[in-house]
């Protein structure tokens, strides 16, 4: 391998390492699939989950019609998404969404919708994750297309910021985390991400949903030690070059 080959793969390899560990900004808008985001099928086999070319802002649009208790959306594996948000000085997750029905037996209703970030690792006995949620805000068919978003500003905070709760503590003392888990220690380690009317904790009545997300994004600004890394292989990069230089002269 030429050096010139090699200073390429080591700049890439660290800027896709540094990208990799943690979540990264991203826009999912459905214009080259799902991209990893996966939607409900139904409970009862009436309606489905799939793009619809016509109904997003500007643009296709990932849309359900489910009869269920409620409706969800979310991620395993698309990583900028996911990882290490502890390492993020500050991150925004959002979406647009659009309900075009939410029927409760012939009644049009609202729900709160809710973000979710879910770490399967060291989890409670007998739950299959523990998580961290936050309610974006409410969705009905009166209000066509909204933007709806999150702001963390301290990944590094040990109690649960102001209006997150969290899933996995004791049952009868709210929507708590277990013993020993702290909201940094699940930002710490995102395995999935989910935008759901399905608070965590809350029991909901059956309904019929046609709703439609679009634009799902995330907006992280990275910690001063990820950008030093990144800077530091960077100017390795300069420094093999400025070598090569001096051994040709």
């Amino acid at each position: 391998m030429t050096l010139n080959k090699a200073m390429m793969v080591l700049a890439l390899s660290l800027a896709g390492g540094a990208a990799m560990a943690v979540p990264h900004s991203a826009t999912v808008d459905f214009s080259k699939g799902q991209e990893g985001w996966w939607a409900m099928q139904p409970l009862n086999g009436v309606g489905g989950s799939g793009i619809d070319p016509n109904m997003g802002v500007g643009a296709p649009a990932l849309r359900t019609v489910i009869d269920n208790f409620g409706v969800s959306w979310g991620t395993h594996s698309n990583q900028a998404f996911l990882g290490d948000y502890t390492k993020l000085a500050g991150v925004t997750i959002g979406l647009d969404i659009s309900a075009q029905q939410i029927d409760f037996f012939g009644q049009e209703v609202s729900r709160d919708l809710v973000v979710e970030l879910r770490d399967y690792d060291n989890k409670p006995a007998n739950l299959p994750y523990t998580s961290v949620f936050y309610s974006l805000g409410s969705i009905d068919a009166t209000k066509g297309w909204q933007h709806l978003s999150v702001t963390i500003g301290d990944t590094s905070s040990l109690a649960l910021p102001a209006g997150w709760g969290g899933y996995g503590g004791p049952d009868g003392q709210g929507p708590t985390l277990p013993s020993g888990r702290t909201f940094a220690s699940v930002l710490a380690s995102v395995d999935e991400i989910v935008f759901t009317t399905l608070k965590p904790g809350y029991v909901f009545d059956y309904a019929r949903y046609d709703v439609a997300i679009d634009n799902l994004s995330i907006t992280a600004v990275p910690e001063p030690s990820t950008y030093g890394m990144l800077i530091g292989g960077l100017g390795l990069v300069g420094w093999m070059a400025r070598r090569k230089s001096r051994a040709a002269a």
